[in-house]
């Protein structure tokens, strides 16, 4: 398990967002993710191992025509 990130949460919540420390300590974790992705965007995970080898099959560098 992946622990939670809390130096990019804080730096988001105060630096970014400037919130007061007791604003950002008062969030929900989902405010604090709504937050995030109002100012972001919807994230996307990136594509995994496989998904990129069978792109790079696909579409090589070096395709001639």
């Amino acid at each position: 398990m992946t622990p939670f990130p809390w130096k990019d949460a804080i730096g988001f919540g105060l630096g970014v967002l400037r919130l007061p420390s007791r604003e950002f300590w008062a969030m929900t974790p989902r405010e604090l993710a709504y937050a995030i992705r109002a100012v972001r965007g919807e994230g996307h995970e990136p594509i995994g191992r496989a998904a990129l080898q069978d792109l790079m099959a696909r579409f090589p560098d070096n395709a001639r025509e």
